[in-house]
């Protein structure tokens, strides 16, 4: 059986636990993202000077409204794409999140067990001097 520090100090160590990879799940999806902002900034600024060039080197008003037209097309699909990857890595994000917190409500309910249990034996083992309180914990564990 364990000493009350030792459960204490056990308690302790799984919170830091969890604490750890609440953060790497955290640093993760932040990592991710500006990653994906890095090679957006990226992409828009090649983009653009792909742009300029091709502005200056037009040589009448035709080519310009054609250049116009044909630069406008590529922006849409990168904004619908980078909004699906930003989407993506939220989800991701929170389903690595949503794992750690069901996995400390589980051991919460398994801790919350344990201690009715004992809580309950040890009334059990007092019980020879209350028939009563024996009666009540018994018809609860039949219950349960």
């Amino acid at each position: 059986m364990y000493s009350v520090t030792e459960q204490l100090v056990n308690a302790n160590k799984a919170r830091v636990e969890t604490l750890a990879t609440i953060a790497d799940a955290a640093f993760s999806g932040t990592e991710r993202l500006a990653a994906l902002n890095v090679g957006c900034a990226r992409s828009l600024l090649e983009d653009s000077l792909e742009g300029i060039r091709a502005v200056l080197a037009a040589n009448d008003v035709q080519d310009l409204v054609s250049l116009q037209n044909m630069l406008a097309q590529p922006g849409s699909g990168q904004v619908a794409d980078y909004s699906s990857s930003v989407f993506e890595i939220a989800i991701q994000t929170r389903q690595a999140l949503s794992q750690v917190v069901e996995a400390q409500v589980l051991e919460m309910n398994k801790v919350f067990r344990r201690a009715l249990d004992k809580t309950a034996r040890q009334i059990i083992e007092m019980a020879p001097a209350n028939p009563a309180a024996t009666a009540a914990v018994k018809s609860r564990k039949k219950a349960a």
